[in-house]
């Protein structure tokens, strides 16, 4: 099969113009990127009626594993099904980082006949979304050094000042720093740290707001410290919060793209699920809804990361619940968690491994992980549609014990997807399986019941996520992390919802604890507050908020070459 790289060079793209035309956005809302890139403009967004809502489809995923499982792909090639059998349908989904594009993931724009156009400027940049999170955020450490050096006029402790600073890249170096160093006129010496772009809370900011003001209020709201009378010190206290909006004004607008097949497709901000809510943007879904009867969106890594963070803090945030669940799952993962390829979670096995079947494997792992991310999705009350998303190497008879178990613990419904290899065509089945599942559950559904009641302090949320979804039999919260929590309860913030920061390869703490582990301890090591966001980050076990790169970054491979073409890259 050709790479996804060849295949995205020989797709004909539509007239951006075009695409947004096929969902009633006229070629004057449109801020052109080019000839296949567009910002949907504020005027546009303003007029969103909302009164029309199409129906909400989450793609959500089993522990993802090293080699991924293709939930992107999933997302996209869904889209493309629903427009092949007659729906208005269109995705929203993440833009990429560029710390996992020259990491170990490679792009983020989907992949074989499931990928979103043009996947290379995608990929690299795109419309500069990143690095406006990156400026804001880093103009708030700027302005909060420099009230420092000028005299500390709001009484700020050094000891209490926990805004980082961050960039849009992988380098574990970065981990731990010491600002000030050197003259005087430098400022004071403290510690620091960077965070990935996608961890700030500037992101989770942009991804959660609803219109400007809300927005502008969100970013004066950011809690940078504490004074010495352990009052907070907000964004706004450093008069940074309209600067950082003026950042944000362009970054703020959904950026709209196309599949391959030439559907609609928005792309807006990329917060990972592992380190922060790991949804795209609350304004991206709105015109979406608002122009497509069937609106397809992402939730980064499994079902215990992004799906719970969707359902607790986004949809919180945005007042709209997803209609259907789509849980993605691959022979493969499977087998992983069944034990076929040792006890680490983290490992990628060879192509050997992964193809010698073994069904027992992949119903030991399906019995487990499978069956239990299966049980915490259905007392939602959502009804939830397992996809299995078939690879060349996947046996009959391992599929067939992926329908058994998936069917026994209490799937809707149960399809085959090939749109990797089909596109639109390889997703029809899974089409026409959630259209009706949604349309079925908007007519007659169940009231939706929240995982986490709403109103619960942050340690009964913690506590109820770690026990009851992730199977810990008790949670332990650092003496650190509890003078965060009562500095946190004393400032009025104590019943935020909780973003819960940890490996997404397990139900815990620990990467290599596979299949559906239970009888542990969840170890919180720090509890951050996200004030403007909205939500508290409990860090669990070693979690780190900027990733390192491995051995051999996928960097290291890639070029241009005397054309200016690439190679080497996103497959």
């Amino acid at each position: 099969m050709e790479s996804d790289l060849e295949i995205a060079r020989r797709a004909e793209l539509r007239p951006i113009t075009n695409v947004a035309e096929s969902i009633g956005i006229e070629s004057d809302d449109l801020q052109l990127h080019g000839p296949s890139i567009a910002k949907v403009t504020w005027g546009r967004l303003r007029e969103v009626d909302e009164s029309r809502r199409g129906k909400l489809i989450l793609v959500t995923s089993v522990n993802p594993t090293p080699f991924g499982e293709g939930k992107t792909v999933t997302t996209i090639g869904l889209n493309q099904g629903l427009n092949r059998i007659g729906k208005r349908a269109c995705c929203v989904i993440r833009e990429p980082s560029m710390g996992p594009v020259f990491g170990i993931k490679g792009g983020a724009a989907g992949g074989g006949h499931s990928q979103v156009l043009p996947m290379e400027d995608i990929n690299l940049h795109f419309t500069g979304d990143l690095h406006a999170v990156s400026m804001a955020h880093n103009l708030l450490s700027a302005m909060l050094d420099n009230h420092l050096n000028k005299g500390n006029t709001l009484n700020i402790d050094l000891e209490s000042v926990f805004w980082p600073r961050v960039m849009d890249m992988n380098d574990r170096s970065l981990r731990s720093i010491t600002v000030g160093q050197g003259a005087k006129v430098n400022g004071p010496v403290r510690t620091d740290r960077f965070d990935i772009t996608a961890a700030s809370e500037v992101m989770a900011i942009l991804a959660l707001s609803k219109n400007y003001a809300d927005l502008r209020m969100r970013l004066g709201s950011i809690i940078v410290a504490a004074d010495v009378e352990g009052s907070p010190v907000t964004a706004d206290d450093l008069e940074a919060g309209g600067a950082m909006a003026l950042l944000l004004r362009t970054a703020f607008l959904p950026n709209l793209v196309q599949t391959l097949e030439g559907d609609p497709a928005f792309i807006h901000c990329g917060p990972f699920a592992n380190i922060a809510h790991g949804n795209s943007s609350v304004i991206a879904d709105s015109i979406a809804l608002s122009t497509c009867d069937y609106v397809v969106t992402e939730a980064g890594f499994g079902a215990d990361m992004g799906a719970e963070k969707a359902l607790q803090i986004k949809a919180a945030a945005s007042g709209v619940v997803p209609d259907c669940i789509v849980l993605n799952v691959t022979v493969r993962s499977m087998k992983l968690h069944g034990g076929a390829f040792g006890d680490k979670g983290s490992r990628r096995p060879s192509k050997e491994e992964v193809a010698r079947e073994d069904v027992e494997a992949v119903k030991a792992g399906a019995a487990s992980n499978l069956a239990r991310h299966l049980s915490n999705l259905s007392r939602t009350g959502l009804p939830v549609v397992v996809s299995i998303n078939r690879f060349g190497t996947d046996t009959d008879a391992e599929l067939d014990i992926l329908r058994d178990v998936a069917t026994n613990s209490g799937a809707e419904s149960v399809v085959l997807f090939e749109g990797h290899a089909k596109g639109g065509e390889g997703a029809k089945d899974l089409a026409e399986a959630v259209a009706s599942a949604a349309d079925s559950h908007v007519e007659n559904g169940r009231p939706y019941e929240p995982v986490v009641p709403e109103g619960d302090d942050a340690r009964s949320r913690i506590s109820k996520v770690g026990l009851d979804l992730y199977g810990a039999s008790s949670v332990t919260i650092s003496d650190q992390a509890e003078a965060a929590l009562a500095e946190i309860e004393s400032w009025g913030f104590g019943n935020l919802p909780v973003c819960m920061a940890k490996t997404q390869y397990s139900f815990s703490h620990k990467s290599d604890m596979l299949g559906s582990p239970s009888g542990f301890d969840l170890p919180i090591r720090e509890i951050r507050l996200n004030a403007g966001a909205g939500f508290i980050v409990a860090v669990c076990g070693s979690m780190m908020t900027m990733p390192g790169l491995p051995t051999r970054p996928g960097a290291a491979g890639m070029d241009i070459d005397e054309n200016g073409e690439l190679f080497g890259v996103f497959g």
